[in-house]
């Protein structure tokens, strides 16, 4: 039987439009002499839909494109079949009011024939607000030539069972154990599994284990694209029982693949890729399709000279295009002259278009504003906050004037301790970097200046001559330079200290008993607590960040501002 594996990259809310891009993946398919198209988890809809799912006028045009897919494939299709994800309106009125589901379409119309059993509600899940789970397994069969395929239906989390490899279970039933008695032929995953650090192995691990204990292969199909802070790395593939890999679709890539169950040749070894690869990619599609899916055309960057405004630099050209980009530089009296010189040198290596806009009389000028109301000038961290406030006026200003997305720069270590200001380097339409810790900045930063990361620069459109960041913007001492001579570590601790700590804290959630058995001392740990609490109200207002880990500060972190 021949399946072909739409790894799509769907809208969200977008139903017509992600009907459209079935459509032409159905007659893809059937060029290519496919019987069965596999589509993602609630491809109609783009994952993750949210509230969106509350539209009754969008759940009553599902419907209508549902048909429109029957019609195309009975005439222009007649002999392929094909699953879609959809939201299915349950036939009462109780709470809540849909199951997440396959419907089988084909020339004689379209019906459910699977729906999901595990409903997660972990981290950036919340799918028990608007799903009931289901109690049954989806079996599917389908005739091919002379055979009836019994083919196993599972959707994203239904394969999720194995609480030794992942650490974890969401509560119900195990849909891998309940299809053993039907003796499948073929198990198929049909997911929308947002991209983490060395997730695409764990999800191969999870299918080589489904298909070891339903001793028949498995067919995993992953959404691709960058829908708000998610960022879903497609990776699609089909294993057998014996551990081989008999397909792998690319990462970060929309794309169409056919899988043969008559040539079961297996692939080569596939090497793992360097998970700093894996996390620039990510972010740089994170970008693009931000951009693209809100309809902005360029972006707007401040450029300070240092390593995390060089960084999003560099993903901003690699997914938009240097032609796409602007750099503002706002120097103050305390900004040095090598940061200058540094951000213009970063501007010219990447093609990137600059102006400088020198922000001393204004300093000057809301001084003289606030001397009557404050019976002095600015100082102290007010002073400071002043600085990066009036560069994100300016910032603002010129992304209104020109439609740009403004880039915020800050890292994931600035927004956990508050090492940031609110309405300054804060402002903007999207946090890049907001989920990657300072050292990891400085890892990243170092592979794309090394040999390693030339084919990855030649695939994105970067330069290929020279270092991109450069040595010294990688070597300098971080500073906000707000001051004369500031430096990060008068602040915090070292990043190398900091990090890790806060890494514990964050997404292990470990105990301040255990940090200090590790070698932390208790003051260092309460202090860092106390500034993860206090900066809570500022990440309520931040801009939306990109994913990249097993915990950011997006919508999986619910800490309450006001709180013990």
């Amino acid at each position: 039987m021949k399946f072909a594996l739409a790894q799509l990259n769907p809208l969200v809310g977008d139903i017509s439009g992600n009907g459209k891009r079935i459509s032409v993946a159905c007659k893809e398919a059937t060029l290519l002499d496919a019987e069965l198209l596999l589509t993602p988890e609630l491809s109609l809809w783009g994952y993750p839909p949210r509230d969106l799912l509350l539209n009754t006028s969008l759940l009553n045009k599902q419907d209508q494109v549902l048909n429109d897919l029957s019609k195309l494939i009975a005439i222009e299709c007649p002999k392929l079949s094909v699953l879609v994800g959809i939201a299915e309106q349950a036939p009462d009125q109780q709470l809540p009011r849909l199951f997440n589901s396959f419907a089988l379409i084909n020339k004689e119309g379209w019906k459910v024939v699977s729906r999901k059993q595990l409903l997660p509600s972990y981290d950036v899940f919340d799918e028990k607000r608007y799903f009931r789970p289901s109690q049954k397994p989806g079996v599917l069969q389908l005739k091919s030539a002379e055979r009836v395929w019994r083919l196993g239906i599972t959707i994203c989390e239904d394969i999720w069972v194995e609480e030794q490899l992942q650490g974890q279970k969401v509560i119900g039933p195990d849909p891998v154990e309940s299809l053993i008695e039907h003796k499948i032929d073929l198990l198929i995953n049909l997911s929308a599994s947002p991209f983490s650090k060395s997730k695409d192995f764990l999800r191969q691990k999870l299918a080589n284990r489904a298909a070891k204990r339903l001793k028949c292969p498995v067919i995993y199909l992953n959404q691709v694209g960058a829908n708000d802070e998610l960022i879903f790395d497609g990776a699609s593939f089909v294993v057998n029982e014996d551990n081989k890999l008999l397909l792998k679709l690319p990462s970060y890539k929309e794309s169409l693949a056919i899988w043969d169950t008559k040539e079961p040749n297996t692939l080569s070894l596939q090497l793992q890729k360097d998970p700093l690869q894996e996390v620039f990619e990510a972010l740089v599609l994170g970008v693009k399709d931000y951009a693209r899916k809100c309809c902005f055309n360029t972006a707007l960057i401040g450029l300070s000279g240092g390593i995390d405004s060089a960084l999003v630099a560099v993903i901003a050209t690699a997914a938009l295009g240097a032609d796409k980009v602007t750099g503002i530089l706002m120097p103050s009296p305390w900004s040095s002259k090598g940061s200058i010189n540094d951000a213009l040198n970063l501007a010219e290596i990447l093609g990137l278009k600059s102006h400088t806009i020198p922000i001393e009389e204004l300093m000057k000028s809301f001084n003289l504003s606030l001397l009557d109301t404050l019976g002095k000038f600015p100082e102290g961290i007010t002073a400071e906050n002043l600085q990066s406030r009036i560069r994100g006026t300016l910032l603002m200003a010129i992304a209104n004037q020109g439609g740009h997305l403004l880039l915020s720069t800050g890292n994931k270590s600035e927004l956990a301790v508050g090492y940031c200001t609110l309405y300054g380097d804060m402002n903007g339409g999207l946090s890049v970097i907001g989920d990657v810790y300072k050292t990891t900045v400085f890892s990243l930063c170092e592979w794309l200046d090394s040999s390693a990361s030339m084919t990855c620069r030649k695939n994105l459109g970067l330069p290929l001559q020279g270092d991109l960041i450069g040595e010294v913007i990688r070597t300098k001492a971080p500073s906000a330079e707000l001051r004369p001579g500031q430096l990060d570590c008068d602040s915090l601790p070292e990043y190398s200290l900091l990090d890790p700590l806060l890494k514990a804290l964050i997404e292990d959630r470990v105990s301040t008993e255990i940090l200090i058995n590790k070698g932390y001392s208790p003051d260092l740990i309460n202090h860092i607590k106390q500034l993860l609490k206090k900066g809570e109200f500022k990440r309520k207002q931040s801009p939306p960040l990109l994913k990249v880990s097993f915990q950011a500060f997006g919508t999986g972190w619910r800490i309450p501002i006001a709180s013990a």
